[in-house]
C-alpha cells in the first residue's frame, strides 16, 4: 500500500502541508494484525501513535463502576492515540480489531522531531482540537440520543461519509455494533426488528438495504 497516498487521503492530516506528508510517510510502519487483537489496552506504557490503513477499531474504556462503553469505532483513515505524544505516556483507551486490520505506527520519538517544525506544529494542533470536538459530540450522542437516532448517525458516519446510501456492506457484526451505539445487543435488535416491519432498513449476512425515510429520521 502507498503510504503517502494513505495519508493524503487520511482526514486527520489533511491540514498537513506535502512536504509534511511525505516527511510522515518516511516514520509509517505498516503492520498488519487479525481481527480481535488487542493493540493495547488502557493504562499501558505506549510511545506510538497510530493510522489505520484497514479494516475497523474500536476503541473502548472501563468506567469506575467497571462498565465498558465503545467511545469512538475507527475506520479507515482515522489516526488515535496521539494524546501518548503530549499528555501522558500510558494509553487512556483499550484498542480491539474489530476485524482484519493493516495500521502504520508513528513513533512518539519522530513524531517530536517533525513537531519541531513551526508548521507542522500548528498544523497538526489545529487537527487536534478539530478532533477534541468530534469527542465532545460523541459523548453528547451516546448520552443524549435515542438508539434508533445512534444507529443512523453512525452508519452515516462509518459507511456513508455523510451522504444517505440504499445499500452499505458491513465488515461488523450486530454485536460489535450494539457496542458502538452504546446500545446493549438486545436493545438493537429489537430495533432493528421495529426498523424492518416498518420497512426502513433490514441487515441479512452483512449487507444492510436502507429506505430513504430511514435517512430522514
Amino acid at each position: 500500500m502507498d503510504i503517502y497516498k494513505t495519508l493524503d487521503n487520511a482526514r486527520f492530516f489533511k491540514g498537513i502541508s506535502k512536504p509534511g506528508k511525505e516527511a510522515l510517510a518516511k516514520c509509517c510502519l505498516p503492520l498488519e494484525r487479525p481481527k480481535r487483537t488487542v493493540l493495547f489496552r488502557e493504562g499501558d506504557e505506549g510511545d506510538a501513535m497510530f493510522l489505520l490503513a484497514r479494516g475497523r477499531i474500536a476503541l473502548h474504556k472501563l468506567s469506575p463502576e467497571g462498565v465498558e462503553t465503545v467511545v469512538e469505532t475507527l475506520k479507515p483513515g482515522d489516526v488515535f492515540a496521539e494524546v501518548i505524544l503530549f499528555e501522558q505516556h500510558s494509553y487512556p483507551v483499550t484498542a480491539t480489531a474489530m476485524t482484519d486490520i493493516l495500521i502504520f505506527r508513528l513513533s512518539r520519538r519522530d513524531m517530536l522531531t517533525l513537531l519541531r517544525d513551526e508548521d507542522f506544529r500548528n498544523d497538526f494542533i489545529a487537527m487536534l482540537l478539530g478532533k477534541q470536538r468530534y469527542l465532545v459530540n460523541r459523548i453528547h450522542q451516546l448520552t443524549g440520543a435515542a438508539v434508533e437516532e445512534r444507529l443512523r448517525a453512525f452508519l452515516l458516519e462509518q459507511y456513508c461519509e455523510g451522504t444517505p446510501v440504499r445499500r452499505i456492506y458491513a465488515e461488523i457484526n450486530k454485536k460489535q455494533l450494539a457496542a458502538a451505539i452504546g446500545a446493549t445487543p438486545e436493545t438493537l435488535s429489537r430495533l432493528l426488528q421495529d426498523l424492518g416491519r416498518r420497512g426502513l432498513l433490514s441487515w441479512k449476512q452483512g449487507v444492510i438495504e436502507v429506505a430513504p425515510a430511514f435517512w430522514e429520521g
